[in-house]
């Protein structure tokens, strides 16, 4: 028999600790066998499942990564990344923001082999939209957890709210109210997400 998973029961939480101990290749290698859902794995070692995201949240996804995608192709001081993307954050976690960047230098010290896999970096900055089966605690929890481990400047957009929760480090959480622009100020300097585009 075959099971589906329901979005309201996501993320599937599996604890493999003690009884499996995989390895980041494996790992990398089980996320490539199973593209039909986002696997991330938490500094405890434990398998989140995730299933592909809802139409109206993946094309709110596809209009911010569109625009952090023509600043960076004007601005060229860093590399963007879609929410298919994969990184090793120094607590061991593997986690997939719906949109990140780094620095040149950053991206230019990662060898050719870590490019092509998991890559154990940090990005400078991240985001995370807020889709209507996530809970706002987890994805909180997890903007802090980036900030943590070396992100500079973290975004959660709540869309059903229209509030815009900005994470630096050392700093009080920010919240923006129905704002029309976000600011990536000094991390990703001059770029401003059009917000009318994610709402």
């Amino acid at each position: 028999m075959i099971t589906t998973l329901s979005t309201e029961n996501l993320p599937l939480v599996l604890q493999l600790s003690p009884a499996i101990a995989i390895t980041d290749e494996q790992f990398f290698a089980l996320c490539q066998l199973n593209r039909d859902y986002c696997l991330e794995r938490n500094a405890k070692g434990e398998l989140l499942i995730m299933s592909p995201t809802d139409l109206e949240t993946g094309n709110r996804n596809a209009k911010l990564t569109q625009q952090l995608a023509n600043w960076t192709d004007e601005d060229v001081s860093g590399i963007g990344f879609d929410s298919s993307t994969g990184f090793k954050l120094p607590n061991g976690a593997n986690r997939s923001p719906d949109a990140a960047w780094m620095t040149l230098e950053k991206w230019n010290s990662l060898t050719e082999d870590q490019k092509i896999r998991f890559a154990p970096v940090c990005p400078d900055f991240v985001v995370e939209i807020r889709s209507p089966s996530d809970q706002l605690q987890s994805l909180q929890d997890k903007l802090q957890e980036y900030i943590d481990n070396g992100v500079k400047l973290g975004w959660l957009i709540d869309r059903k709210n229209r509030l815009v929760y900005i994470y630096r480090p050392q700093t009080e959480v920010e919240c923006l109210e129905n704002p029309d622009t976000v600011n990536g100020d000094p991390i990703l300097s001059g770029f401003q997400l059009q917000m009318d585009k994610i709402w």
